[in-house]
């Protein structure tokens, strides 16, 4: 069973930025896109970026513009880069595999982004 682990949270002042990473416990990417979720107690969880099937990449038109999905297949590794994060961002962020049939989640990782 893969084991997908989220880190890299934290609490940043609005306008500041993170970089959230998750690591599989095998080699994955060749034959899945990865993508990032985040969700709000109480909220259903949202998808925020990701990879599609052809290697491009799509983003929520909330982070549009501010938020980068890159890997590294080397590492099984996906990374978010956030840039000028504002308090709407605040939520637990996961990553996971596109489509229906998902890896059991990780923890996820908090981002706190004060005003």
């Amino acid at each position: 069973q893969v084991q997908l682990v989220e880190s890299g949270g934290g609490l940043v002042q609005a306008g500041g930025s993170l970089r959230l990473s998750c690591t599989a416990s095998r080699s994955i990417f060749s034959s899945n896109a990865m993508v990032w979720y985040r969700q709000v107690p109480g909220k259903q969880r949202e998808w925020v970026a990701g990879f599609t099937i052809g290697s491009n990449t799509d983003y929520a038109d909330s982070v549009k513009g501010r938020f980068t999905i890159s890997r590294d297949n080397a590492k099984n590794t996906v990374y978010l880069q956030m840039n000028s994060l504002k308090p709407e961002d605040t939520a637990v962020y996961y990553c996971n595999v596109r489509g229906l049939r998902k890896l059991p989640w990780g923890q996820g990782t908090q981002v706190t982004v004060s005003s």
